[in-house]
């Protein structure tokens, strides 16, 4: 370590630390649509990447909040939880949806002074795998691990001076500002991608504005002479006149994957997907992607792209075109919208019944339209899986230089 890093603690270097509202005082019945926001454990993560999930956010009313005026948390708090998964962490900053927040009965805060340590330094080194162990070590309680306030408090911390904190906090934070970066240039093309298959596939635009003698918005001329100008009677509904309606049994198989221990994964760069995405990778394919995972254990009916070659492990199932459709950016959206996972097939353990998947109906456009949709939707694709790409090895250049930097184990260039 630096000559000049300290070993301090977190009480030396906080300005305000608090735990949340003491049980019930702040509970479901207090929850409503509009508000402040309530920080919970499924806000937090374990992922470094990850500061603050701001989805499935529930909300106080202002007048709540106001008893609740030590347990605030605001741009530049560390969040962290006291009783449950406690190697959690969260960073409220600029990314976050508000700017306030209230801490639930099973978190706690740290507010550190700005003039002795940086926020962003403090939350890598608390978001590091090494502190992340050793406070899972500390846990006190036997069903429920706890990590209390005072541990917190008592916490040490090696702590450089000011300067090199924000230097090292920088370095890892421009890394991660990519990462997110992408991750919402993603959010945005997989949002273009299922608006052109609704558009298309479920409200069939094209086909109602040439029925009414228009021209098709947001396409060429070309692409608008390959769907219908007229609605046919289906056993579903009206459906686009040449168009078919066909029952996922006869339109793809879905075939079982194999098991694969997670003691077994060799390192590669082959995707690993279980009933809920992807779950590791190996060096070995089952698979030749791009392909489509369906979740068969635990999570039925999950709907997962895979964008190369990948291994369904034996929760799922994966998808084989055996029709006349095709198209695999076709089937992902329209799999997607069925309702699988009410199809079980289990009741200890959710599981999705195949043959009960097979009864299920499709509308199935021509294969020139299927054609034309592929045409659009592969370069979002494409774009998509090299974000991907780039963000897995950003992540791996951070978390290769987290452990440097927090020992102070960096060039001297680095610091200011």
């Amino acid at each position: 370590m630096a000559s000049k890093w300290l070993r301090t603690t977190v009480a030396d270097v906080a300005k305000h630390t608090a735990t949340g509202p003491f049980g019930s005082a702040i509970s479901s019945k207090h929850f409503i649509d509009v508000g402040v926001p309530v920080i919970r454990g499924s806000n937090l993560s374990q992922d470094v990447s990850t500061r603050l999930n701001d989805t499935g956010l529930v909300f106080v009313s202002e007048d709540k909040a106001s008893e609740f005026s030590r347990s605030e948390a605001r741009i530049g708090d560390l969040v962290f939880t006291c009783w449950g998964t406690i190697d959690q962490v969260g960073l409220i900053d600029e990314r976050a949806k508000y700017r306030r927040y209230i801490v639930s009965n099973k978190q706690m805060l740290l507010r550190p002074d700005a003039s002795k340590a940086d926020s962003l330094f403090l939350y890598y080194y608390f978001a590091s795998p090494e502190i992340r162990t050793e406070i899972v070590n500390r846990g006190i309680g036997s069903s429920v691990p706890g990590f209390n306030l005072g541990q917190l408090r008592a916490f040490e911390i090696p702590l450089p001076p000011l300067p090199e904190q924000k230097a090292i906090a920088r370095i890892l934070g421009t890394l991660d500002d990519k990462i997110e970066l992408n991750r919402r240039m993603n959010a945005t093309l997989e949002a273009m991608a299922r608006a052109l298959f609704q558009s298309w596939f479920v409200d069939f635009d094209p086909v109602h504005a040439k029925a009414a003698g228009r021209q098709p918005s947001g396409m060429d001329a070309k692409a608008a002479a390959l769907f219908p100008a007229a609605f046919q009677d289906s056993e579903l509904s009206k459906i686009p006149k040449g168009w078919n309606v066909k029952t996922i049994g006869e339109t793809i198989e879905l075939a079982y994957g194999k098991p694969l221990k997670e003691e077994n994964r060799r390192g590669g760069c082959v995707a690993v997907f279980g009933s809920n995405g992807r779950v590791g990778w190996h060096d070995e394919k089952l698979v030749t992607g791009p392909g489509i995972v369906v979740g068969r254990k635990g999570n039925p009916g999950i709907v997962t792209w895979a964008p190369g070659d990948f291994y369904p492990i034996d929760t799922t199932f994966y998808v084989m075109p055996v029709g006349e459709c095709k198209s695999l950016y076709f089937l992902y959206y329209a799999l997607s919208l069925q309702n699988l996972a009410s199809l079980g097939a289990d009741s200890a353990v959710p599981g999705l019944n195949r043959n009960h998947a097979y009864m299920s109906k499709l509308i199935i456009p021509s294969s020139k339209v299927l054609n034309a949709f592929d045409e659009q939707i592969a370069p979002l694709f494409l774009r998509i899986n090299a974000n991907d790409h780039q963000s897995r090895t950003l992540a791996t250049l951070r978390d290769t230089l987290l452990p440097k930097l927090l020992s102070g184990d960096f060039p001297a260039s680095f610091r200011l």
